[in-house]
């Protein structure tokens, strides 16, 4: 399944783990079989994340009875509209970088390996973070990214990174996650993800989704946080 959809096996075993789609047989040593229904029922997931919507609201829209779950054609439609979006978005940023590298080149500013290398890199960010955020919230998120100014965004930018390491010591000294200190430490990580997702739930969703189905890589590539550490992190916010 993997092969073929080019999803991840952590993926698959998420969905699993939360009833989002749960394969229909197993073999005797423990591998998930998936039937065309199962098949039918990953591609309406596929097709209403690439839409925006959060994990919980496809499982509810799914499950219902009737008439509840979209129809293919109509989510076909749907689909089709969105990736023709991604497409032009993507469009626009292969021209940027088209007219990038002769004149980088010429001017002789950097070897051709490394900007290879980094078009590279912002194309498959540009297309991960397309997976999961809509344009609406894409738009959203670039008009308050303004409001707030460049020196308040390189600031929390700045401040990340100070508080991961400041978390993660806590975790590794064994500190109980109720310690007034991580409560506090807690707080402002809260505070720092308000600050991007400015309290709208489909913003908040889709980078929960996101940070949960590529936390390995987004650690590899930009230090981000662990799955242990977020954990850690939410016991800490719910502690009484």
């Amino acid at each position: 399944m993997c092969r073929r959809t080019g999803l991840t096996v952590r993926t698959l075993h998420h969905w699993d783990h939360v009833g989002l789609l749960r394969p229909s047989a197993r073999t005797s040593t423990g591998h998930r079989l998936y039937d065309e229904r199962d098949v039918d029922r990953l591609y309406r997931i596929v097709a209403l994340r690439e839409l925006g919507l959060p994990l919980e609201t496809i499982g509810a829209l799914l499950d219902r009875d009737g008439t509840g779950a979209p129809a293919l054609a109509e989510l076909l439609g749907e689909h089709l509209a969105h990736v023709e979006r991604q497409l032009a978005a993507l469009g626009g940023l292969r021209d940027r970088l088209a007219a990038l590298v002769p004149a980088v080149r010429a001017a002789g500013g950097a070897p051709s390996v490394d900007l290879l290398a980094l078009i590279q890199e912002v194309t498959t960010v540009d297309d991960t973070i397309r997976n999961y955020f809509t344009e609406e919230q894409l738009a959203a998120l670039a008009q308050r990214r303004e409001r707030l100014g460049e020196d308040a965004v390189r600031g929390v930018q700045e401040e990340w990174p100070r508080l991961i390491a400041q978390v993660q010591a806590e975790l590794d000294a064994g500190t109980d996650p109720a310690e007034p200190r991580v409560r506090a430490l807690a707080q402002r990580w809260m505070e720092l993800l308000e600050a991007f997702h400015g309290g709208d739930p489909g913003l908040r969703d889709s980078l929960y989704r996101m940070q949960a189905e590529n936390s390995t890589e987004i650690a590899q590539q930009f230090g981000g946080p662990s799955p242990e550490l977020i954990d850690y992190v939410k016991r800490s916010a719910t502690a009484g």
